[in-house]
């Protein structure tokens, strides 16, 4: 395996139920296979004070896609539209430089083994 040469790390933190379809859509019209997502819980910074418990945390989806950096603008404007970040509670996004990344590749064919 070949490491990627210049590869950046987008990472965006969305409301529970939205990831799945961002990953769909990536692998799909972007032909990405580096995206994943994780479960987490949180509160925005414009949670009222009187909603701020423990208790009152509310399920966040923590999206990560590896990009070459040659496509990373793109693909940070894309996860942007599509995930809908811009609305109000939509989540955030950002993204860095990674010092080092492995291509991932599925194979062609998978054998049978009987």
């Amino acid at each position: 395996m070949e490491s990627l040469k210049e590869a950046k790390l987008i990472t965006a933190i969305l409301p529970k139920g939205t990831s799945l379809d961002v990953v769909d859509k990536l692998m799909h019209e972007k032909l990405l296979t580096t995206a994943n997502f994780n479960y987490a819980r949180g509160m925005g910074k414009l949670t009222p004070a009187k909603y701020r418990g423990v208790g009152e945390q509310s399920e966040k989806e923590m999206l990560t896609v590896v990009v070459e950096e040659s496509q990373a603008d793109d693909i940070f404007e894309y996860i942007f539209d599509i995930a809908e970040i811009n609305r109000p509670h939509g989540g955030f996004i950002y993204m860095q430089r990674l010092l080092q990344s492995t291509e991932y590749t599925l194979p062609e064919t998978v054998r049978d083994e009987d």
